[in-house]
């Protein structure tokens, strides 16, 4: 087995669900997606190397996540537990993946480490917003496969 890049990572605490309203359910009533919605839908994102979530290792945090319904964008920030972490394009990837899952097709959605948070950042952030590049890492089975395993969900 490989060592791991943070072998003691900082666990934080998380933030509590929201509980949804009875008239937030109505299927007829069309509300905007906000920054908060979209922080739930990332939230619970696997590590690569921990049994840990984004969240739990604050890689992601609501403020970093901004969104503007009205011109169809989404952008998020990340940020790399370690500043020479191994991990933080497959962790992009698996934010961006899991976003263009979830959202409408109208949103652009950009992914990117949060400024100065890591030794590599300017190389990632080129990978992640290079639709090719996504595309084919995509179509490489065995990256799909580890890229699913971050994003199902864990038993609690």
């Amino acid at each position: 087995m490989s060592q791991l890049d943070n072998a003691n990572p900082v666990i934080y605490q998380v933030s509590e669900d929201r509980t949804i309203a009875p008239e937030n359910e109505d299927d007829d009533v069309i509300d905007k997606i906000d920054d908060r919605e979209v922080f739930d839908l990332i939230r619970h994102i696997n590590d690569p190397e921990h049994p840990l979530t984004l969240e739990e290792l604050n890689v992601l945090e609501t403020s970093r996540v901004k969104v503007n319904d009205d011109e169809s964008s989404v952008s998020v920030e990340f940020t790399p537990t370690i500043p020479h972490c191994s991990m933080a394009t497959l962790i992009g990837l698996s934010i961006r993946v899991k976003l263009l899952r979830s959202l409408p097709r109208r949103f652009k959605v950009d992914v990117h480490i949060t400024p100065g948070t890591h030794a590599s950042e300017e190389a990632v952030n080129k990978q992640l917003a290079d639709k090719e590049r996504v595309a084919a890492a995509l179509e490489n089975s065995h990256l799909l496969e580890v890229l699913n395993q971050c994003l199902s969900q864990k038993q609690t």
